[in-house]
């Protein structure tokens, strides 16, 4: 008896990952199965495990791909902190917010999968370049505090980071204006001069 014919789809792997993401959209993250991405995808249940080892690879590789994206936009966006630093600020936080709102599947795998972006797999090396724009946003905005009282860029990155992520969660999903009459970036803006300017009485 001759041997099957092997399966051949020559974006299956494309396919899995965008049907992945649209599963995350709408059943968020943990919500979904290997056998439903297949079947989105056009294919078995089996043909998913040529590409991927199950469902957790297959969300690694979206998280993956998310901060690659999110990196690219925040590094676009900081421009090296020109022209001047509150500037650059400003349009990081459009992006993030943008990039939180069109990209909802990335964003959810990145930040709300439980995917781990500390090592040094290709998950942890793509966060850890989104994570630089965040570091040097941080010491743009802290440079003309004198030496002996800078607060850490580490710390300040983390906030504001740790500000944008709530912006995102509380105010900045579902209907414009449901739960606060400010704009998600006008709240995210004000937020970041009020901890900038505590920050500048403290030193």
């Amino acid at each position: 008896m001759p041997a099957a014919r092997p399966y051949h789809h020559g974006n299956l792997r494309e396919a899995l990952i965008a049907a992945a993401i649209q599963l995350i959209e709408t059943q968020g993250p943990l919500g979904f199965t290997m056998a439903e991405a297949a079947r989105m995808a056009g294919v078995s249940a089996a043909a998913p495990y040529r590409h991927f080892k199950g469902r957790d690879d297959l969300l690694a590789e979206v998280a993956r791909i998310g901060f690659v994206e999110f990196g690219d936009r925040l590094g676009a966006a900081f421009d090296e902190g020109k022209p001047r630093p509150m500037t650059a600020f400003m349009r990081v936080g459009h992006a993030y917010l943008d990039f939180a709102a069109q990209r909802q599947g990335l964003y959810m795998a990145m930040f709300e999968s439980g995917v781990s972006i500390s090592g040094s797999d290709p998950v942890g090396l793509a966060a850890r370049r989104a994570d630089k724009v965040l570091m040097d946003m941080a010491r743009s905005l802290i440079a003309h505090f004198p030496e002996e009282t800078r607060p850490p860029a580490r710390m300040v990155a983390d906030h504001i980071f740790a500000m944008s992520h709530g912006v995102v969660e509380l105010f900045a999903r579902g209907r414009t204006g449901g739960r606060s009459p400010i704009a998600p970036a006008d709240m995210l803006e004000s937020a970041v001069l009020i901890y900038l300017r505590g920050l500048s009485v403290s030193a």
